[in-house]
């Protein structure tokens, strides 16, 4: 069993940046390809962005392409998400989840484990 434990969301106006980390439980975090979801209120879970065992290769949705980027750093178990010029149309609870896949990672139903997420609300 792989926990997920996401910090670092808040409250910010428009324009303004928030990085958000996701920390994997018993040093696995090397062995899965990592996403990041988002959740509004009243809609469903959406993709955002992913990134292989590597780092080498990362996805983004294109509502956020160019604004946020992934990162990772395996020998610390935590997976990134820098976010710049917010707008208030990405409020919403952030989770991260792991999977084994490699493909299709802009589906939640190929995840694994997720965190309980993180809130992030923008202000305008």
């Amino acid at each position: 069993q792989v926990q997920l434990v996401e910090s670092g969301g808040g409250l910010v106006q428009a324009g303004g940046s928030l990085r958000l980390s996701c920390v994997a439980s018993r040093r696995v975090l090397s062995s899965y390809t990592m996403g990041w979801f988002r959740q509004a209120p009243g809609k469903e879970r959406e993709f955002v962005s992913a990134i292989i065992r590597s780092g080498g290769s990362t996805w983004y949705a294109a509502s956020v392409k160019g604004r946020f980027t992934i990162s990772r750093d395996n020998a610390k178990d935590t997976v990134y998400l820098q976010m710049n010029s917010l707008k208030p149309e990405d409020t919403a609870v952030y989770y991260c989840a792991a999977t084994t896949e490699n493909s299709y990672l802009f589906r939640s139903n190929v995840y694994d484990y997720w965190g309980r997420g993180t809130q992030v609300t923008v202000s305008s």
